[in-house]
């Protein structure tokens, strides 16, 4: 697959970790072999935190799990398919004003329509009640070796307050040659917490943090 639309694929990871699920698959090493190099993390800077995040995997490759097939249904025809769709939008554009606003009116009475159908959609959302949505999140944190404290990445972990953000329980779990990883229970508010965020301040412990991931997630 010869990957050409770097930004759907940055928009795409804009509220994902991962090309599909919760957990590094064959989609994502499809895609991270077929990007190439890392993107321009000013211009894309979703798709170059996944890039490197990925790039912790690729001695696993062979063994993750999925099918990079499923990579290729997300992203395969991205580039051919872009440039005409955005041909095909444009030249809409002149449609949908008249659909909205009417064809015979001058400037300002689209204006004035605009403004109004503005004003009435924002009363009817503040009369809405509002329910706060939140998310129940398991959360794997796998450090560099079996020397790593796993007492003080956990407090690290843990030093991070945010709004919206509420730790729970903890756990280690046996990955191999004497290596444990931290997994841990949170709940967010989904308006308020970016896991992508989240992971990424979690990784700023570089002296106990190898990686993240999220391995299960649940609305409440």
């Amino acid at each position: 697959m010869a990957f050409s639309d770097l930004k759907q694929l940055n928009e795409h990871l804009a509220t994902r970790s991962y090309v599909e699920g919760y957990t590094a698959s064959q989609a994502d090493a499809g895609v991270y072999n077929s990007v190439g190099s890392a993107p321009d993390a000013s211009q894309y800077p979703h798709a170059a935190r996944w890039y490197k995040h990925i790039a912790s995997y690729s001695s696993e490759f062979g063994s993750l799990p999925g099918d990079k097939a499923a990579g290729e249904k997300l992203f395969g025809g991205a580039g051919a398919s872009s440039a005409p769709a955005e041909k095909a939008s444009g030249g809409d554009d002149d449609d949908d004003e008249i659909d909205l606003f009417g064809s015979d009116e001058d400037d300002d009475e689209v204006e004035r329509l605009k403004a109004e159908r503005v004003a009435a959609y924002n009363a009817k959302k503040a009369n809405k009640p509002k329910t706060i949505a939140k998310s129940v999140v398991t959360m794997e944190v796998k450090p560099w070796d079996d020397e790593t404290d796993m007492a003080k990445l956990e407090e690290s972990v843990r030093t991070i307050e945010l709004d919206g953000l509420v730790w729970g329980s903890s756990k280690l779990v046996a990955i191999g040659y004497g290596i444990k990883k931290l997994q841990i229970t949170l709940v967010i508010e989904d308006e308020k917490i970016s896991l992508d965020e989240l992971q990424e301040k979690i990784q700023e412990f570089e002296d106990y943090v190898q990686s993240t991931d999220i391995a299960a997630m649940q609305k409440l």
